[in-house]
């Protein structure tokens, strides 16, 4: 498969965003109509399936759809994922019953886990490295950008359309989306015939459903991770996988080629973002919860705290994409993944008076950090292996990425809900009679004394205390991990005599 050189490359890039931003934005807005699409559904007990069912889609068919591009052509794949994207919102946006919502995020899902990663594969054929390491800087944070209007959008739809248009929006932009990609891209695939590794693609699929099924039913059905079930899962998930690599040993055209496991930078990065984002983002994921709960804060002015995120990500970001291909990308993370170290051990020391100002400080000091993730990353991923691979491994990076962050944020979910249970029910012969049960899950009866309260709030910081510096172990493992990236310059490689005149500058691994 080889891209054509005439490319309208402000058009793809157009394209891409409006894709890209599309996606990521109705993840805040159907979050923000959630308990008003909950109450005229009466879909109270299935509540966490609706992000449950999401997000597991997502992953499992992530690497599936990025080997189907490296077949079969990006551009067919990537609009045929704006098709499902479109086709779960019309679903859901039409649902008049949970099933049905949660059958058309299940679709919206499949389609959502090609989005973002044959985006990043498109760039890179589109654009040479130069152009692309600064491009692809600015996307990670821009994806913040939902996050900050989704809270908005979804409000105002809600209050003045019907919450069905919280899907049913998603219908023109991705319309708009998918048309500007087809008259910007062109490509030229090559005659040969391609096969499919369909053995390999159902046994990676029942292994991730497995894998992410347990977590995801200890978060929602409230599970034990010793509950039979939840251990039956976890030994299915690691059979699927022992059977994977011995298909794919066989297959003539392998979902997930074994030899992307040869390659150092694969598995370092495949690693470094599986801890970091288990660690990392299980860990502040429910820190709104803190703020609303301890601090005093409102939903709105809690979710807002991300913007103090995004003004240290941001800059870093765009500075990475300008050195990363003038500096070792290695020497570029480890200054970077101090950071995060500092900023949860920040977060470790919060309690009952921290202040709007201390937060601040230390999620910028979070972004500042992460923001060389968000600019460098996948452009390190995809100039390691050959263009042909590119698709394949970049979804098999993120796939890590997407599997950490979902076991992360069930995993340190339960553990705070079991810290804070714990630390209320000492409590409870200073509470009134069921009160105790009331706030270990999160509401606070009203008219209990200031000193009750402070007590309560204590139990409650005590549990964060906990869970964040678990995220701090992590955070320190993420960063002896980045010591094992290999100390080279992207750029450096590209000058290197490749016997061809490559498109997209590649630099062969």
């Amino acid at each position: 498969m080889v891209l054509a050189r005439s490319n309208n490359k402000a058009l793809v890039l157009t394209g891409l965003l409006i894709g890209l931003i599309f996606a990521e934005l109705d993840e805040t807005v159907v979050s923000t109509a959630m308990p008003t699409i909950i109450r005229d559904l009466h879909g109270l007990s299935l509540y966490g399936w609706v992000t449950g069912v999401y997000m597991l889609a997502m992953t499992m068919f992530m690497p599936i759809l990025g080997k189907l591009a490296d077949l079969f052509g990006r551009k067919r794949v990537y609009l045929a994922c704006i098709a499902l994207f479109i086709g779960g919102s019309i679903v859901g946006g039409l649902a008049v019953s949970m099933p049905m919502l949660l059958v058309g995020r299940g679709i919206q899902g499949i389609g959502a886990g090609g989005l973002m990663p044959l985006a990043m594969v498109i760039l890179g054929d589109t654009y040479p490295l130069e152009q692309r390491a600064k491009i692809q800087a600015m996307i990670g944070p821009v994806m913040f950008l939902p996050q900050l209007l989704g809270p908005t959008v979804g409000g105002y739809i809600v209050d003045h359309i019907n919450w069905h248009w919280v899907f049913l929006i998603n219908i023109p932009v991705g319309l708009l989306a998918a048309a500007i990609i087809g008259v910007g891209m062109r490509e030229k695939l090559g005659d040969e015939k391609r096969s499919i590794d369909w053995a390999g693609a159902f046994t990676m699929m029942l292994g991730l459903l497995s894998l992410l099924l347990a977590p995801v039913l200890v978060d929602n059905r409230g599970l034990a991770w010793s509950s039979p079930w939840i251990i039956g899962l976890l030994a299915l998930s690691a059979l699927m996988f022992a059977s994977l690599v011995l298909i794919e040993r066989k297959a003539k055209e392998p979902l997930i080629p074994l030899h992307l496991f040869r390659n150092r930078t694969v598995v370092v990065l495949s690693l470094f973002v599986f801890v970091l984002m288990l660690g990392l983002m299980g860990g502040i994921s429910s820190f709104p919860f803190f703020a609303q709960t301890v601090m005093g804060l409102s939903p709105t002015g809690s979710g807002y705290l991300n913007l103090a995120f995004m003004a240290g990500a941001i800059p870093i970001s765009i500075l990475i994409g300008f050195l990363i291909t003038r500096v070792p990308y290695r020497t570029l993370f480890i200054v970077s993944f101090i950071l995060p170290i500092i900023g949860m051990y920040l977060l470790t020391q919060i309690g009952v008076g921290t202040t709007v100002l201390y937060i601040i400080v230390t999620f910028v000091i979070l972004g500042v950090g992460m923001g060389a993730l968000f600019g460098g990353d996948n452009l390190i991923v995809q100039e390691s292996v050959a263009k042909e691979h590119s698709g394949i491994a970049l979804s098999t990076v993120q796939l890590f990425q997407s599997i950490g962050m979902t076991i992360g944020m069930s995993v340190f979910g339960s553990l705070l809900a079991k810290n804070i249970r714990t630390g209320v029910m000492d409590l409870s012969d200073q509470l009134p009679e069921g009160a105790a049960e009331s706030i270990a899950k999160g509401d606070i009866p009203q008219g209990l004394s200031a000193d009750t309260i402070g007590k309560v709030h204590e139990a409650f910081s005590d549990a964060f205390q906990n869970i964040f510096a678990i995220g701090l172990g992590f955070a320190v493992a993420a960063f002896v991990i980045v010591w094992f990236l290999k100390k080279e310059v992207l750029s450096k490689k590209e000058e290197e005599p490749t016997g061809e005149a490559r498109v997209a500058g590649e630099v062969s691994a």
